[in-house]
């Protein structure tokens, strides 16, 4: 073998590796990856069962139900449509009706969406950047001017 030819598998291999090495972590954050949808997006969705994803809106007014210890059930809202999420955990403090919500989690088989994890807004100015405009492009939510 030349020196020119080990030069070539060397620099061959080393293409090779780097190749493998960004197929496998693209793989990787593929597997990760919460995709963010609005309540009336998940009619036209392809969610798998067992999916996770990130479910976004307003907590409807006069939706929450405290169960059983720290198990929560309210509807999230659009404007258009509403989804039924159950959470058991403990809830932000700044978690109410009509609040920008992002619930993290999956579907049960009866279509209520289980959420793992619950976010709302901190303060009276802050929402969500994906909540924020989902419910602008509809029509439903208008920033604040204080």
């Amino acid at each position: 073998m030349t020196r020119k030819q080990k030069r070539l598998s060397v620099i061959a291999a080393g293409l090779v590796f780097l190749g493998a090495a960004t197929g496998l972590t693209f793989y990787a954050l593929g597997q990760k990856a919460s995709y963010f949808y609005m309540p009336a997006d998940l009619a036209a969705a392809e969610i798998a069962p067992g999916q996770r994803i990130r479910l976004g809106g307003l907590v409807e007014a006069g939706t929450i139900v405290r169960g059983q210890g720290t198990t929560v059930a309210f509807a999230v809202t659009d404007g258009e449509r509403s989804v039924n999420v159950t959470y058991t955990g403990i809830l932000p403090d700044l978690f109410r009706e009509n609040q920008g919500v992002i619930t993290e989690g999956t579907f049960d088989p009866a279509g209520t969406f289980v959420a793992d994890s619950v976010l709302a807004k901190h303060d009276e100015r802050y929402m969500p950047k994906e909540v924020a405009e989902g419910l602008k492009a509809k029509g439903v939510w208008q920033e604040s001017t204080n």
